[in-house]
């Protein structure tokens, strides 16, 4: 019986020995999550994976921020939160330990300054010693490749400032040519600058008006292209569409230049008046007259008060006027009530005084017999006396 009884307290032992070994095992980990503005930070997602056995586990936290895990068998871990998908923050090689939890707070406040210092340092190239030795291998890695990135496009930066600017230089001195090969570098080194294209665009159209024949045509349509690609990358810019017609309309592509100012008039209807008035002047000084005709009353549709466009389309009516044999002018319709406008809106204005005579012609007729004025007055016979 004692045997038996030995043999029942051994294994009660052994079985006591058994459970503290299982109990001894199991370790907890508890700690708090704070956001950007100094609150707890609820349903963030802390992710606990260990490092020497494989075994990955995850806890929400609460409304305060708070977060426990118990039962995690003895080990070193990666602890990191998680806030939208997004990993915020880790603390690695984590060791937990029996009795109470391993305390993993999470300061993301704090995060955000290091992330901010560790920028301003990787834009700077320098690092501090502290930071160094509080980065990881990725993150070391990470500002590495930064710093790499910041040098390479600051060298890029300056050369496409520089081509920029020689430019800008050249095209105020109006050598237009080396304007071009500027612009055209500028454009290799960073073909998504808008402004590049657009000042590229601008060089071909004044060198255009220094070539003849084929070179101007060519100029002309490099210009275009430049102009296109400008208008592909801010396609809400009306300025760019009203001087890419009126380049068209300098090629002699007036379908396409109409059709690029009635975008910008759709972009900036209270430009309209402008836009259209540009291509009426590019036209007339072209030579063609009809169109440019429908340019200048188009303008007027879309404001009757610009009076350049009142004045011109005047001008235009008045090349339509036919004359009776007595010798009077017959106008179209519209013609002196164009010119009455532009002296209203303009009464001391360039052409106020083309205006007026104008009028003045309209109003008195015109001369249809010739007299010489160097002839003698022929003297009438008096009466004898």
């Amino acid at each position: 019986m004692v045997a038996l009884l030995r043999r029942f307290g051994l294994i009660a032992a052994c079985g006591f020995v058994m459970a503290g070994i299982s109990f001894a095992q199991t370790s907890s980990l508890e700690g708090t999550v704070k956001g950007a503005d100094g609150a707890g930070v609820k349903g963030a997602w802390v992710k606990i994976v260990r490092k020497d056995i494989k075994g990955h586990y995850q806890v929400k936290t609460d409304k305060k921020g708070h977060y426990f895990h118990a039962g995690l068998p003895l080990g070193t871990y990666r602890v990191a939160v998680e806030v939208d998908g997004k990993e915020m923050d880790s603390v690695d090689n984590v060791r937990t330990t029996l009795g109470d939890p391993r305390e993993v707070d999470f300061d993301l406040q704090e995060v955000a300054k290091r992330q901010q210092a560790l920028q301003q340092a990787a834009e700077s190239g320098q690092l501090t010693k502290e930071q160094e030795r509080s980065m990881t291998a990725e993150q070391k890695a990470a500002v590495e490749k930064t710093m790499k990135e910041r040098q390479a496009a600051m060298a890029k930066n300056k050369e496409l400032n520089d081509a920029f600017n020689a430019g800008r230089v050249a095209m105020e001195s109006k050598d237009y040519q080396t304007a071009v090969d500027s612009f055209k570098k500028a454009a290799e080194v960073d073909p998504k600058q808008n402004a590049v294209w657009s000042s590229l665009a601008e060089s071909y159209a004044g060198l255009a008006e220094k070539k003849a024949g084929a070179e101007r045509d060519q100029a002309l349509q490099s210009g275009a292209e430049a102009w296109a690609k400008a208008i592909e990358l801010k396609p809400d810019d009306a300025g760019y569409h009203n001087n890419y017609a009126l380049l068209l309309a300098k090629a002699k592509k007036f379908p396409e230049a109409q059709a690029e100012l009635e975008k910008a008039a759709t972009i900036d209807p209270t430009g309209a008046g402008r836009y259209f008035y540009n291509l009426g002047a590019v036209l007339v000084n072209t030579g063609q007259l009809e169109p440019a005709g429908a340019a200048f009353k188009r303008a007027i549709q879309a404001d009757p008060n610009y009076a350049d466009a009142q004045y011109q389309y005047g001008m235009y009516l008045i090349s339509k006027a036919t004359t009776t044999p007595e010798g009077k002018i017959v106008p179209p319709e519209g013609t002196a009530e164009a010119f009455q406008k532009y002296l209203q809106l303009k009464p001391d204005g360039r052409d106020a005084p083309s205006a007026k005579a104008m009028l003045a012609t309209l109003s008195a007729g015109v001369q249809t017999t010739y007299k010489n004025p160097e002839a003698k007055e022929e003297k009438k016979p008096g009466r004898k006396r």
